[in-house]
């Protein structure tokens, strides 16, 4: 993706999406870290199987990866460390990028995101 005047600073995370693998490992991180402050927590989890589906269509799992590395960069417009702000942009990218490619997130994917969620995030990953 070339960079452009309209990016907002989207740069970083549209790096990160390209290397899938380096997403998938700090996404895992990242989430054990924050999950009890994250009342998206399902959404989310739902949006990373989605992005990692083999069946999703490149273009939407180019969107979700986007906003999964967006949630997983060490920087943005929020500091996530702020008590109840600092994940507000994370959310909006990701609702976002929901909202674009939402006919694509399926039941499957929901219930491997509650699933995980129920049984644990150390859990999830292991089976990832």
């Amino acid at each position: 993706m070339a960079s452009s005047d309209h990016s907002m600073g989207f740069e970083p995370a549209d790096r990160l999406a390209r290397d899938q693998e380096s997403v998938r490992r700090r996404f895992w991180i990242k989430l054990k870290q924050v999950v009890a402050q994250l009342p998206f927590a399902e959404d989310l989890l739902a949006a990373y199987y989605c992005a990692f589906d083999k069946e999703t269509p490149r273009h939407v799992q180019a969107a979700l990866l986007g906003a999964v590395a967006y949630f997983i960069v060490p920087f943005d417009f929020m500091p996530d460390v702020l008590p109840l702000l600092g994940f507000t942009d994370d959310a909006a990218v990701l609702a976002t990028a929901i909202r674009m490619v939402a006919s694509h997130i399926t039941q499957e994917h929901r219930d491997a995101a509650r699933a995980a969620l129920k049984r644990g995030i150390d859990t999830a990953e292991a089976t990832e």
